[in-house]
């Protein structure tokens, strides 16, 4: 017991465990697109013609709670509508849904990066557990230069789910990944950024297709003209 500021307060240890993981679970389970991502604790709720995506909380970002991973989801279904990509790149991966979630929709070849290798580890287990880590290669890879992202370019879809300050120093080498008639999604966007950021990839010859938004956060889908 001791006393701070004419209060007593008291000090109780607490068990070592994993906060982030204990905060999150029991969050109900997210509709997005043509997804259904939930924990383990909700497998009986997958809803019938979803596409199931487990993902369990954890040390990385994308659990499908957030608006951003939501709109990212969205996209890719809609995507999914018009095109077949065959090389797709999760630039950020963080838990590996998006991933996950091309990697069921198309049988194509996906690539999922991080800058985290806490987060490729995770990815790469979430991967497991959806049944597709033979589908999907991980890499810890910073920015959009490393060797294993550049050795598959072009690629037909690339998502980032980011933050908008990273997402416009990367539009120099983001853009170039791109083939003729890929689609780029960019989130980690609130709405008064949408400018800002699509200035950025517009100038590089690509043309905004779409704009998604819940609450605050924006989504982005761009294109890459046909030659």
């Amino acid at each position: 017991m001791s006393r701070l500021v004419g209060k007593s307060v008291s000090v109780v240890p607490l068990p070592d465990q994993d906060w982030i993981r204990a905060s999150q679970e029991g969050l109900p389970p997210v509709r997005a697109g043509r997804f259904f991502v939930y924990g383990a604790h909700d497998e009986r709720k997958i809803l019938p013609g979803a596409i199931p995506i487990r993902i369990e909380a954890g040390l990385a970002f994308g659990t499908g709670h957030h608006e951003t991973t939501a709109l990212c989801l969205a996209a890719i279904s809609r995507i999914a509508r018009i095109r077949k990509p065959r090389r797709i790149l999760d630039l950020g991966c963080g838990t590996g849904v998006l991933a996950i979630a091309a990697a069921k929709l198309w049988r194509g070849c996906v690539l999922g990066t991080d800058i985290d290798p806490v987060a490729v580890e995770v990815a790469s287990a979430n991967a497991r557990t959806n049944s597709v880590r033979p589908r999907i290669r991980f890499a810890v890879a910073d920015g959009a230069t490393h060797p294993a992202i550049r050795e598959r370019a072009p690629y037909d879809l690339v998502v980032a789910n980011i933050l908008a300050l990273p997402l416009t120093r990367l539009a120099t080498t983001v853009a170039p990944l791109l083939a003729p008639g890929a689609r780029l999604v960019l989130s980690g966007i609130l709405r008064n950024q949408e400018n800002l950021i699509g200035s950025n990839y517009l100038v590089h010859g690509l043309v905004m297709e779409q704009a998604l938004r819940e609450g605050p956060w924006s989504a982005l889908v761009l294109r890459r003209p046909e030659r």
